[in-house]
């Protein structure tokens, strides 16, 4: 009898705690699909062209419309002592292009053009989810080409963080033209940074995802596959990475809490061209506040060293 009612209540416990995964599980995917906007204020757009000028740039807006209809908004600046070559600049998760402005102006200081976009569901670009590079390599792609079709560079160049950083490395798929990228603080896939996105309130690392909160991620999971067509599967940064020829940079923070470095050495572990520059006593994408001039000094060598190496690569398969 005791055995028996033990079972029960077991089967009861078991039962809500399932039921409230569920929902706390679709709670988790509407917030982790449409994390918020933050448009740029009038302020800010009146103060981009003096930012420009500070840097000897011009600024413009430009606009691309993907394959779904969304318009992606960006601004284009170009230095008086242009060298030919373009940084696409992608922010991080909840940020948008002014975010990217420290980094702006390194390339402009030193004659590069840069293309700053709001990725989709962020700033002032269209789209009300964000996919985390599901569909934001297609988007890349498209400004890669819009660069090429409408501005002929010597060669285009990629640097992003966080989630930017994820959404570059994927594109690398879908266009594999960029002469080199840095990325910043990436994830090595969607799933596993949902392990680390659990355990980080309690402190506890990503093994509280994999065990006792594991249901909420396969709700949200299967939520966001059921609702939007999403799956967290196919959003895998370490595997663009392991088939890709452009050279790539990976930039961590070793006291990163958020997307520990893990995950870069994972990425790295799959191509052995990657290079892997991990920072101490760092945390999350910052890099420009804790070691600036080295990170400076790091992104320019690294671009600098690959000049032309699409066609190197095209020459020499």
């Amino acid at each position: 009898m005791q055995r028996r009612k033990a079972l029960r209540i077991g089967f009861a416990i078991l039962t809500v705690y399932l039921l409230l995964s569920a929902v706390a599980g679709i709670v988790l995917a509407e917030v982790i699909l449409r994390p918020g906007r933050h448009r740029l204020t009038a302020i800010d757009r009146t103060q981009a062209p003096a930012w420009a000028e500070d840097d000897d740039a011009v600024l413009s807006e430009v606009n691309v419309v993907s394959a779904d209809g969304t318009s992606l908004q960006a601004w284009e600046l170009h230095p008086e002592d242009a060298n030919g070559d373009v940084v696409i600049l992608l922010h991080g998760l909840r940020g948008n292009r002014l975010e990217m402005v420290n980094y702006a102006d390194i390339f402009l200081d030193h004659g590069y053009s840069v293309l700053m976009p709001d990725s989709r569901a962020h700033g002032d670009s269209g789209g009300n989810l964000a996919t985390y590079g599901l569909i934001e390599r297609n988007d890349i792609h498209l400004w890669f080409q819009w660069l090429q079709a409408n501005r002929h560079p010597r060669c285009v160049y990629g640097f992003g963080e966080s989630m930017g950083a994820a959404q570059l490395l994927q594109a690398l798929k879908s266009e594999p033209g960029f002469c080199a990228v840095a990325a910043e603080c990436p994830f090595s896939t969607f799933r596993d940074s949902a392990y680390d996105w659990m355990g980080e309130p309690f402190h506890v690392g990503p093994w509280l995802g994999r065990s006792v909160l594991r249901p909420v991620v396969e709700s949200a999971s299967f939520y966001a596959w059921a609702r939007y067509g999403f799956n967290i599967d196919r959003i895998a940064p370490e595997d663009s990475v392991a088939a890709t020829r452009v050279p790539v940079l990976l930039i961590h923070g070793q006291s990163d809490t958020t997307i520990p470095v893990r995950h870069s050495r994972r990425i790295a572990a799959r191509n052995s061209s990657v290079v892997l520059w991990e920072i101490p006593n760092t945390g999350h994408s910052n890099a420009i506040d804790t070691s600036p001039q080295e990170l400076e000094t790091k992104l320019l060598a690294w671009f600098g060293s690959h000049r032309h190496s699409e066609v190197n690569r095209t020459a020499n398969p």
